[in-house]
């Protein structure tokens, strides 16, 4: 061993949460005493949307990727016996942050820790929901009040919380290169500490500890070098921005404090042994280099493009870590990449291109102006349909996936059924029907726990006429979020409160602009499905084939509905696209009043053993079940199974990478289903193995 001290670790964490409060605060106690160092909370779906367990858009969600968190009695339970004044907590948790904040720090009340004490992060950046996620839910003023709001309150009464956490983790996910990534983070951090500066909450003296509190969560994809350079970059941006455009001159305050998630994107369905050295190699991306090492790593587990993992596969991933950590030098030494003219090449040309951005950026009036232009998310679903078509071309290689793709029997997922976690759906009505005695039981003394006389407390009704006093007028949000918590107000209560002042917003989806990706000249595969489509809409009589594209539930990742929509409608097709956040009554409304040819559902979250046989039942009631419904997401070989026997004329799965493949494939399914013979024009069958307002209604022609 160098004489050198050995550093120390990063924070090493899993991100988790499933089912109950009861079970992931078992599997969280679990994790901890296997050497994890930090925690990390998946909230489930309705509790990032502002939904109780018992809203229907809820249903099929209930602690599907995440844990459910509908009031103070939840996160009692989900934190029960793990003291938080020993924690470093990381809850991913954007257009409900302040109000899991709330309830996180009532609880630490309840434990007796002083909450200037707490450490952990809200990642609370609503700009990435807006282009990647879709989990926000408030329109961009509102929504960057309320982290303003939070930030100002932390930096006072919870000076070593991290209250944003500005993410381009998704970014990437959503097909941002290493400039779109930086450029798109920098312009939000940039929005944050603007608004808060321009608020007046913080006094200008004091504005260096609102910089120093400001973190990073970023993605390092498999291509390693390039993603170190890019952190470095980061790196040297935030010290210029921090510098130039906000006069810290203390080197502390400004350093760049990042975390990573490493990249869940390339994971592949196809050979999912190989994720581990992806996720490896990932891994070095950000640890590496010492002088832009990340102060948290979490990593995803091999198996997460079959579905949810099991405690063993996070185990796993977690054990990754600790070899690297304990068992290598790497912690021994300074950068080892310092002086290296390679190196140095790359981060100064991922500087400039990245700040020339960010200046398009500001020209257009910052992040917000161009998250509400549509500009940003069009170029995110530009820059995705690029990749897509990279590999779909062979130019960009995945092995296992568009080479070496033969292989040997793999005793990981030998059975398929058992090889990922399932989720109980009794777990979903049991927390229904709790969030229900909750609301009947909660004015009683038995919920008013904590420091104060319970008849010192307001009760609900009151505490939610002091938010929408405190939304309406001006006032910082966050001491009336804290009387809500301590009133036994619901997450639903809280943000429908919140919607009744700010109103809801619906992000542009940037598919319309998106620009041709795939070529369709004479004796491409794409001409040929193009051929497919004019041929048949001939044969039927219409103008167009109309496809309906639609997201049930609250499952916000759209990526790959975005990239069927768009190689649908460079296909010939005239698209519908829905967007997210849908009730299957709507979808079937919507298929019903634009008379599509296919319906196409897309969903990530596990919802869709429930919602597809809805939309399938209705279709029927309505005189159309002889339109086909296909079905694309993250769906076990068990489900798929079930859903084909439902009546789904085809799933696709992660494993199906060629898009114009499966377009030829739903061509397929309107020829038989109208009885006019397949066409095959999309090659080998790759299937191995909310508003129904027609305003929101987007047509793609």
């Amino acid at each position: 061993m160098s004489e050198r001290h050995k550093d120390r670790p990063w924070l090493m964490r899993t991100y988790a949460g499933h089912s109950s409060a009861e079970a992931s605060n078992e599997l969280y106690r679990r994790n901890l005493a296997k050497g994890q160092t930090g925690l990390s909370v998946a909230f489930d779906l309705p509790t990032q949307t502002g939904y109780d367990p018992d809203h229907v858009l809820a249903r099929g969600e209930v602690g599907r990727v995440g844990v459910p968190v509908s009031h103070l009695g939840d996160m009692r339970r989900l934190f029960d016996g793990i003291p938080l004044e020993k924690m470093n907590t990381s809850m991913t948790i954007n257009a409900t942050a302040m109000w899991l904040l709330a309830l996180y720090q009532v609880v630490a009340e309840e434990q007796g820790v002083d909450i200037s004490q707490l450490q952990g992060t809200t990642q609370n950046d609503i700009v990435k929901e807006y282009l990647s996620r879709g989990t926000h839910v408030f329109p961009p003023g509102p929504s960057l009040r309320l982290t303003t709001d939070m930030i100002a309150y932390t930096v006072t009464h919870m000076p070593r919380w991290n209250p944003v956490n500005i993410c381009s983790y998704h970014l990437q996910e959503a097909g941002a290169t290493p400039v779109q990534e930086i450029s798109y983070a920098m312009a939000t951090a940039v929005a944050v500490l603007d608004a808060v500066r321009d608020s007046g909450q913080v006094p200008p003296e004091e504005f260096g500890r609102v910089v120093a509190r400001i973190s990073f969560f970023v993605n390092a994809g498999v291509r390693f070098v390039e993603e170190m350079c890019k952190m470095r970059a980061f790196t040297r941006i935030w010290d210029r921005i921090t510098g130039e455009r906000y006069g810290i001159t203390d080197p502390k305050q400004r350093r760049f404090r990042y975390g990573v998630q490493v990249n869940s994107l390339g994971l592949t369905e196809a050979q999912p042994e190989n994720n581990v050295q992806r996720i490896v190699l990932e891994m070095l991306a950000v640890t590496l280099s010492k002088d832009a090492r990340a102060r948290a790593v979490q990593l995803p587990a091999w198996n997460e493009a079959l579905g949810l993992p099991r405690p063993w596969d996070q185990q796993w991933s977690l054990r990754i870590q600790q070899v690297l950590a304990h068992e290598s030098d790497l912690l021994e030494y300074e950068d080892i990449f310092a002086g290296s003219h390679v190196i140095e090449k790359k981060v100064s040309s991922l500087v400039d291109e990245s700040l020339a951005e960010l200046a398009r950026i500001e020209e257009m009036g910052g992040v917000m102006a161009a998250v509400e232009s549509g500009y940003l998310k069009s170029q995110l679903v530009a820059s995705h349909a690029r990749r897509r078509a990279r590999i779909e071309s062979g130019e960009e290689k995945i092995v296992g996936v568009n080479c070496y793709e033969t292989s040997e029997p793999s005793p990981l997922t030998a059975d398929l059924d058992t090889a990922v976690l399932t989720v109980d759906p009794a777990g979903e009505a049991a927390t229904v029907a709790a969030v229900k005695r909750w609301r009947q039981t909660r004015d009683e003394p038995f919920w008013r726990e904590g420091n104060r006389d319970p008849g010192l407390y307001p009760s609900v009704r009151q505490a939610l006429a002091m938010l929408r006093e405190a939304a309406a007028d001006g006032t910082n949000l966050m001491e009336a979020t804290l009387e809500c918590a301590r009133a036994g107000v619901t997450t639903g209560e809280w943000a429908g409160a919140l919607r009744e002042v700010f109103g809801e917003f619906r992000a542009p989806t940037g598919v319309s602009s998106a620009p041709l990706a795939v070529s369709a000249e004479e004796g491409s595969a794409l001409a040929g499905v193009r051929a497919a489509v004019e041929r048949t809409a001939r044969e039927l009589g219409v103008g167009k084939l109309r496809l309906l594209v639609g997201k049930p539930g609250l499952d916000g990742h759209s990526n790959g509905a975005e990239q069927i929509a768009v190689r649908a409608r460079d296909a010939g097709f005239e698209v519908v696209y829905q967007g997210i956040r849908l009730t299957p009554e709507e979808i079937v409304a919507a298929a019903l009043a634009e008379d599509v040819h296919c319906v196409g559902l897309s969903i990530l979250s596990g919802s869709h053993t429930e919602l597809v046989p809805d939309v399938l039942e209705r279709m029927r009631a309505a005189g159309a079940g002889d339109v086909p419904v296909v079905v694309g997401g993250i769906i076990p070989a068990a489900d798929a199974r079930s859903l084909r026997a439902a009546g789904v004329a085809a799933v696709f799965t992660p494993k199906d990478f060629g898009i114009t493949r499966i377009i030829g494939r739903i061509v397929d399914e309107i020829r038989t289903r109208n009885k006019l013979g397949p066409h095959h024009s999309g090659g080998p069958d790759p299937q191995a193995g909310r508003p129904g307002r027609r305003e929101a209604v987007e047509v793609i022609k």
